[in-house]
Parts: C-alpha cells; sequence; structure tokens
C-alpha cells in the first residue's frame, strides 16, 4: 500500500526508483513536501519533508518524465480527502480509523476538534519510524497509533471490534491502498467493515477501467512493476455494492483540479490534443474522460 511498508531501497538498482510498495510511502511524502515549498500551495505539510527524508526525495527526483501526473494527482488527491474529512466531521464522525496510515500528518497540520479520536493502523516497522520521526509533535486530537498487518483477518477483526464498540461514528480512510489489494482482498475488508454498524463511512481510492489500460499502454505498470496495481474491476461500484457499499460522494481529481485553480501539467502537444477533442468529441464523453480517477466516500447500503 503506498502507506504501508517501512523498506528501504537503493535507486539505482533497476530502471525504476519504486523497488517495493513501501516506496510510494516515500514518495507520497516528497510530493506533499514539494507542494509546500510553492508560493501558490494549495497547503503546507511541515512534516512531510522530515518524513520523506532522502529516501522520499531521490525517489521523485528520479522518476521518469511519464509519470508527470503523478506529483498533481498526490497533491489535488490530497486537497479531496481533506475536505471528505472536514466534512464528515462536521457531520457527527467522533473517529476516523486511517488503515495503512504510513506517512500521513493529517492530524498534526489539519484543523481537528480536540475531542475527535484519530486513530493510525500499519505494520509494526511504519508506526515504529513514524514515532521515531515525529516524536515531541503535538498532534491536534487524540491521536492513536496501532501496530497490525492488516493482512491477517482474525486480528483485523478483533482490532475493528474493539474500535466500533468505543465508536459510535467512524470515518474510515484507506488512503492509497486499495489498489495494491487483489480483489478477494478488498472484499474481506469490505465485508469486515460493512459488519460493524459503528462505521458510516469509508473513503477509498476510485480509477476506472481506462486507467488501468493507460497505465499499461504508458508503460507506468512495467515502471511499477515492483508495487503493481492488483485490484482492477471491470464494475468498480456494482463491486462494492454486492459487498455492501454504495457512493455517498464522489470527488474525481481532474475536476476538483480545475476547481482549485490547478489542472494537470500537461505538454503543449497533449493541451493541443484536448482542444480539438473538446471541439469533436460529445459532452458526456468528455465528460468520462476527466473522471478517471478520484475518491469515494462510501456508506452501507440499507439492509
Amino acid at each position: 500500500m503506498d502507506s504501508e511498508g517501512a523498506g528501504f531501497s537503493l535507486i539505482g538498482l533497476s530502471s525504476s526508483p519504486i523497488q517495493n510498495v513501501s516506496d510510494t510511502a516515500f514518495m507520497v511524502a516528497a510530493w506533499r513536501a514539494r507542494e509546500g515549498e510553492r508560493p501558490d500551495a494549495l497547503f503546507r505539510d511541515p512534516l512531510a519533508a522530515r518524513l520523506a527524508g532522502e529516501h522520499g526525495r531521490r525517489i521523485i527526483d528520479h522518476l521518469p518524465r511519464r509519470t508527470f501526473l503523478g506529483g498533481w494527482s498526490i497533491v489535488i488527491r490530497t486537497c479531496i480527502i481533506d475536505d471528505l474529512i472536514k466534512s464528515s466531521v462536521a457531520e457527527g464522525t467522533d473517529a476516523v480509523l486511517n488503515l495503512g496510515a504510513g506517512l500521513d500528518t493529517r492530524p498534526y497540520r489539519m484543523e481537528l476538534p480536540a475531542a475527535l479520536r484519530w486513530v493510525e493502523v500499519d505494520l509494526p516497522q511504519v508506526i515504529e519510524l513514524k514515532d521515531a520521526l515525529v516524536s515531541g509533535e503535538q498532534p491536534r486530537c487524540r491521536l492513536e497509533r496501532t501496530k497490525l498487518d492488516l493482512s491477517t483477518a482474525d486480528q483485523r477483526g478483533k482490532f475493528l471490534s474493539e474500535m466500533a464498540a468505543a465508536s459510535k461514528n467512524i470515518l474510515v480512510l484507506t488512503e492509497g491502498v486499495i489498489p495494491y489489494l487483489s480483489a478477494d482482498e478488498v472484499a474481506a475488508l469490505a465485508r469486515d467493515l460493512r459488519s460493524h454498524g459503528a462505521i458510516h463511512h469509508w473513503i477509498a481510492d476510485y480509477f476506472s477501467p481506462a486507467t488501468y489500460k493507460y497505465r499499461r499502454r504508458s508503460g507506468i505498470t512495467a515502471l511499477m512493476k515492483s508495487a503493481p496495481f492488483r485490484f482492477e474491476p471491470e464494475d468498480y461500484f456494482g463491486f462494492f455494492r454486492e459487498l455492501g457499499w454504495q457512493p455517498k460522494t464522489i470527488r474525481y481529481i481532474p475536476e476538483e483540479a480545475v476547481r482549485l485553480g490547478r489542472p494537470p501539467p500537461f505538454p503543449w502537444y497533449i493541451r493541443a490534443r484536448i482542444i480539438l477533442l473538446r471541439l469533436v468529441v460529445p459532452a458526456a464523453k468528455l465528460q468520462a474522460m476527466r473522471r478517471f480517477m478520484g475518491y469515494v466516500v462510501f456508506e452501507p447500503v440499507p439492509r
């Protein structure tokens, strides 16, 4: 998960700077840090550079040019999830459960109620690394960290039961987690979350089938062969509906980018092609093309 694991790799051992899924957590933190260096930053994350370290900076500095949308999409997704969390808290969420939390810093940088319970879950080595790097920093809410291998079904079930027993309105966050799981693993997690009435909402990554095809065609899949996407359903929303989850809110990254004044950093020849497409492609198809990735707030399907 782009949030799980704390293994380190040496760039240069292969053609890709991403050597394992753990590397993506450092990459994401490095992009968050780089955003904060801009005069027009959409957010600032004072702890991101410390968490990314030299390892994270080296990763983004060695990414091929064809991945130019990567850093942009991470910035926009950060803004989207921030907004979704704010809305959920305003609607009554009393606990946020961040599964595969990795190097996320929202409890430190967001304006959150002091009484809000925020629980980060990740592998022991990730939790230990993070504890060491942010030691002495003061979170803005009731922050807890739990060492747990989420792939272990019985441990996951026990933890979720304890969490649900202690809270009434839980928001689950799985940022950068679902794409790296198999369909069976996603289904097992979805069933576990659905079995607890206290879990009211779940934020998850969305990618359209066209995105998977583009990743393969453009060479991104080959670049990320050490951290491949494994969850590629043909009917994303149908998959989750069968497991008891329906979309409450969908925020698409390209549309949000326009709203935020940060459109995709396409090279000139792609921008020219887009202008031509707008002249000949039906509006409905253009809209579908813009909605290739985003974030979904799921809520339980009424029984």
